[in-house]
């Protein structure tokens, strides 16, 4: 073992850092904890305890954390401190090779970035290669190619965003299996989690040592106005828990949608939208409240396609009819679906203010949420709705409602959620159209 700084050193606890380098940085944090090494790097982009390989004989280190912690930069460093040995063979591995281009090679905090004081590194692209002077190489693949890393060996590797690659189960499986070479290998996998089954199992495995971690870990590297920001927007949400605190965030028992299914309904492309229609379901709350405006349309393939999240928070009603009208020009919208429970004969009257040319079906709530919801659900579970992107605060509300008529997710009521519904009822639950014909003349 490396031996410990004197206990006599003058210098200051950040100096010490600097100096041992990351085989000796641990017994510094043994020796001063970690709040006292924290408090004396903050500010100085330094890497923090939490970004250092863990001590033991591990296999696997997952680093499960917020938007922001430094998971990239603790895997760049962690790749430049084994390529200091001669010889050895890196796999790099991120969602798309895209991203493990943009992200882990050329980043702010990526391996270009971070070569240490007195290194160099080359890089080719064409190759999807990176040579030390030494001759250890990293090569470069996708999340969504298990069969690229097929034939590779590697005597360590680093997976980023690896809950989020495209085929994730099949192409860690191929990772694991040729990560094979040399003594010890190891393989790092950074990532914001999600709440997926193989991802817990493995978690679970012996020799497996998880860091998790916070975006508030990190404020003294990054700018307070986005972490107090983004804590005021999805502070307590699903997401939020999820994205800036680093959670897995399970299911609600009972309810209606699960993030599996969401996940299974993504679309990767659209056809052309026989319909368009605009589910909004206006604030309660007055000034203060949410509202929900969801654009959903009906392909040529005859599913329900989720193609827009245009809700808005706060402002009076003239701001949340002007923002419906906009969803209308954008998606080129039939007809908008109007929810009047919450202000009568006045929500049609200010969309058609907003436009009097507006196409505008009204729709009153005899039932509770849930029950309006159920029958939608079925649809997603029958295969008949997808998701044409990713709508996070959308997802989230459609994941608290549940079977027992209560809703558990953020926010005080399911706005968004509402006008999903309204819109997928009127659309593909109302009266049974016939498919258009081409008529001969």
């Amino acid at each position: 073992m490396a031996d410990r700084p004197a206990a006599d050193d003058p210098r200051s606890v950040a100096e010490i850092w600097d100096d041992v380098g990351p085989a000796r940085q641990r017994a510094v944090v043994a020796d001063n904890g970690d709040d006292a090494v924290q408090g004396a790097l903050a500010g100085q982009g330094t890497l923090r305890p939490a970004q250092l390989p863990p001590p033991g004989d591990w296999a696997i280190w997952a680093i499960l954390a917020g938007r922001g912690f430094g998971k990239t930069r603790a895997g760049a460093e962690w790749i430049h401190a084994l390529a200091a040995a001669p010889g050895r063979r890196f796999a790099l591995v991120g969602p798309t090779l895209d991203t493990t281009r943009a992200v882990m090679v050329e980043g702010e905090s990526g391996l270009l970035a971070r070569v240490p004081p007195g290194g160099d590194v080359s890089y080719v692209p064409s190759l999807r290669q990176l040579t030390w002077p030494n001759g250890s190489q990293a090569r470069l693949f996708s999340g969504g190619e298990p069969d690229a890393l097929r034939g590779g060996q590697f005597d360590f590797a680093w997976g980023d965003e690896f809950a989020h690659w495209p085929r994730a189960e099949a192409t860690l499986t191929n990772l694991r299996l040729a990560t094979r070479l040399g003594l010890h290998p190891q393989l790092l996998l950074t990532t914001t989690p999600l709440p997926y089954a193989w991802l817990k199992a493995m978690l679970a495995e012996p020799g497996v040592v998880v860091t998790r971690g916070r975006m508030d870990d990190n404020r003294a590297n990054l700018p307070a106005s986005l972490i107090a920001g983004l804590e005021r927007r999805y502070g307590g949400s699903a997401i939020g828990r999820q994205e800036l605190d680093g959670e897995i965030v399970d299911d609600l028992e009972g309810a209606l949608w699960t993030r599996a299914l969401i996940e299974r309904q993504r679309a990767t492309e659209t056809p052309a939208m026989m319909r368009v229609v605009i589910g909004v379901d206006p604030p309660a709350g007055g000034a203060q409240g949410v509202c929900g405006i969801v654009a959903v349309g009906l392909g040529t393939d005859g599913i329900g396609y989720v193609l827009g999240d245009e809700s808005v928070e706060g402002g009076p009603p003239e701001g949340w009819a002007r923002a419906v009208v906009a969803a209308v020009d954008k998606w080129r919208a039939d007809k908008v679906i109007a929810e009047i429970n919450n202000g009568g004969d006045m929500v049609p009257s200010l969309l058609r203010a907003a436009d009097s040319a507006l196409a505008v079906d009204t729709v009153r709530a005899s039932r509770g949420k849930v029950a309006r919801a159920e029958p939608v659900a079925s649809l997603y579970g029958n295969r008949r709705v997808l998701h044409a992107g990713a709508f996070p605060a959308l997802e989230d509300q459609l994941c608290g409602l549940l079977r027992s008529g209560i809703y558990a997710g953020p926010g005080a009521s399911p706005d968004r959620a509402d006008a999903l519904v309204w819109a997928l009822t009127a659309l593909m639950l109302g009266v049974k159209r016939g498919k258009p014909k081409v008529r001969g003349l």
